[in-house]
């Protein structure tokens, strides 16, 4: 493993921790040896640079410092990076990725090179940019970096006619979703997916415990109809109604219930989902999973506001007319206007598959 590798491991652990902040590794080398490493810590904590330049103490100078994402040079709720990198004796800096943060964007470099530190920059880039993926979409957007995670079976099913859909995919797939879960800021379901399925929507463990952090909670749900005993209100975490127009009555019922309601009116009646990013963003949600349904992705599909997609297939024949397909809404035309993922790749999950990708710019709300 080379040191950059290191730092791009030590960053991947950071992941869904560090919210609006990016998930950084650092390390810090000298004669060869790891002295010093770590990795971005909740906002308003210390940055991934200064946690293993800590650790490295006065072995740090004349040392070397691998990083997964150029040293901020900017106050911030924490002071710029590459003062203390200066200040620690560092004599090389080697970043695998520019930070698009305009506060930033190459300056960071530039102030090390003029304080006489050796710097290079793209190394591991490709890496970095994937574990900070929802940051970069995050800075550059102001709207959060949005997935469409579904699981189907062979003939493109996500449940029988009478509606289960339990369990589709195996164990090793559930496991991964809920690493999925546990990496991001919030997850998105619509109402009908909360009256049919009852869903807790928490990352949990191995054992089945949830985890110390949960992501947001984001129901779709038009006109309240979200059960005051819905098992998402009782959960640990938070939860967010999202509605177009409720009364006071119901607003009262939810919130009592442990929801906040949040109103994002469309002009069809329903929630303006471009709207919802926007308030998911204002709120400093970089990432949101959407786990369903049918009607909710569709929407979302329709109006270009999905960014990635993980699709579990299953090899498994449900077959039925009136059985749902993952995607609904209004869908294309023609064959030649079908969205084509990019950067595609496929995981195995025991018998199951995961199929990942991204969708085109030009039809995404990047």
């Amino acid at each position: 493993m080379t040191f950059m590798e290191r730092a791009l491991s030590l960053a991947r652990r950071a992941q869904g921790t560090t919210s609006p902040n990016p998930a950084v590794g650092a390390v810090v080398v000298k004669d060869g040896q790891v002295v010093g490493e770590g990795w971005t810590q909740p906002a308003g904590q210390a940055h991934a640079e200064i946690v293993a330049l800590r650790k490295a103490g006065s072995r740090a100078s004349g040392a070397a410092l691998y990083t997964t994402l150029e040293p901020c040079n900017h106050f911030g709720r924490t002071p710029p990076c590459t003062q203390a990198i200066i200040r620690a004796g560092i004599a090389e800096v080697h970043a695998a990725a520019a930070d698009p943060n305009p506060l930033v964007s190459g300056a960071g470099m530039s102030t090390l090179g003029e304080a006489g530190i050796e710097t290079q920059l793209g190394e591991g880039e490709a890496d970095s940019q994937e574990v900070m993926e929802a940051y970069v979409k995050f800075i550059t957007t102001g709207t959060p970096l949005v997935t469409a995670k579904f699981a189907m079976s062979l003939d493109g099913k996500i449940a029988t006619h009478t509606g289960d859909s339990r369990w589709i995919t195996g164990e090793e797939a559930r496991r991964y979703v809920h690493t999925l879960r546990a990496t991001t800021d919030a997850i998105m379901v619509g109402i009908n997916t909360v009256l049919s399925d009852d869903p807790r929507l928490t990352a949990r463990d191995d054992s089945g415990n949830p985890e110390q952090r949960q992501p947001l909670r984001v129901l779709v749900d038009s006109t309240g109809r979200t059960p005051s005993d819905a098992k998402v209100l009782s959960e640990p975490g938070r939860t967010i109604v999202a509605a177009s127009k409720v009364d006071e009555e119901t607003r009262l019922r939810l919130t009592s219930a442990g929801a906040e309601v949040e109103t994002v009116p469309g002009e069809d009646g329903q929630v303006n989902l471009a709207g919802l990013a926007a308030v998911l963003g204002r709120r400093d949600v970089t990432s949101v999973l959407v786990e369903g349904g049918s009607r909710l992705l569709g929407s979302l599909f329709d109006r270009g506001l999905i960014d990635k997609v993980v699709a579990f297939v299953s090899p498994t024949i449900i077959g039925g007319e009136a059985a749902f397909a993952p995607v609904g809404g209004v869908g294309v035309e023609s064959m030649g206007d079908a969205m084509r993922l990019e950067r595609v790749k496929v995981m195995h999950f025991g018998d199951d598959l995961a199929v990942i990708g991204y969708c085109d710019p030009s039809t995404s709300s990047g």
